[in-house]
């Protein structure tokens, strides 16, 4: 007899649902404070966090579409929160970095969601945390290393 799974009972989209309900909790803090959207801010953090990239970088830093990455970036050109700058090693690419203005409002939002991380897990121990940090690494790690051709063919490493 096949064992039926409710999608409840589906860890991906568990994993899904709960990271929406988390990022919308607290992009109604960044939205409301600063007008800035859920990709907005994501290219933000990271350019705030790792410095000038590009936009192909911004993509696969954020696990955005290109799309999505792009209307976002031309968002806080238009703003002034950031600028594009051409790219010294590809001269094809330009570089996407925080204005002054942009690192402000990235230094007003951090603690924000700083705190926001800080409510969220208050019922959690320091070591449930910790071990709630490498299990996420842990299944990202295992995303980048699924092979899609596998996955594509219903070949799961079963033979």
């Amino acid at each position: 007899m096949k064992q039926s799974m409710r999608l409840a009972d589906f860890l991906p989209y568990r994993l899904s649902t709960t990271s929406n309900a988390v990022s919308g909790r607290i992009s109604q803090e960044y939205r409301t404070r600063f007008g800035l959207s859920v990709p907005e801010w994501r290219v933000m953090a990271v350019l705030g966090d790792a410095g000038p990239m590009t936009q192909r970088e911004l993509t696969q830093h954020t696990v955005m579409d290109k799309v999505a990455v792009n209307r976002a970036c031309k968002v806080l050109e238009e703003r002034g929160l950031a600028v594009r700058q051409p790219n010294a090693s590809d001269g094809r690419s330009h570089l996407l970095d925080l204005t002054e203005a942009g690192r402000e409002v990235h230094g007003q939002i951090m603690p924000l969601a700083l705190e926001m991380e800080r409510r969220l897990f208050a019922s959690f121990t320091e070591e449930e945390v910790d071990t709630f940090r490498s299990l996420l690494k842990r299944v990202r790690d295992e995303v980048d290393d699924l092979d899609a051709d596998d996955i594509d063919s219903g070949n799961f490493g079963v033979e």
